[in-house]
């Protein structure tokens, strides 16, 4: 299923929460929660909504939290299942683990 036309979807990070949310027409529907740890992010757990699940909302939360942490030169430690299935099926993302770390992950 996916997500109605017209729906405002937004993925904003969220630091005194230590989380980046996804909001569809300006309401909380998830967030991934992470933790900075020296130089690296940590990404811990995601939740989806109940209302929201079904959608691709948390494909586009985890690309979006990615793709910023990307930007800011941080490693990530996926311990989320979620984190860690995307970047097992997108592999332009494998870059962001740490060669030492992605055994640890399954992430070969």
């Amino acid at each position: 299923m996916s997500e109605p036309a017209g729906a405002n979807i937004s993925v904003v990070d969220a630091p005194d929460h230590g989380r980046f949310e996804i909001l569809v027409d300006g309401a909380l529907a998830g967030y991934s929660e992470y933790h900075d740890r020296a130089d690296l992010r940590v990404f811990p757990h995601t939740v989806i909504d109940e209302a929201y699940a079904g959608r691709g909302l948390a494909t586009i939360l985890v690309r979006n939290a990615l793709d910023q942490t990307r930007a800011t030169g941080r490693p990530v430690l996926p311990y989320c299942k979620v984190v860690r299935g995307f970047i097992a099926k997108h592999p332009d993302y494998l870059d962001l683990v740490p060669a030492d770390r992605r055994e640890e992950f399954g992430l070969g």
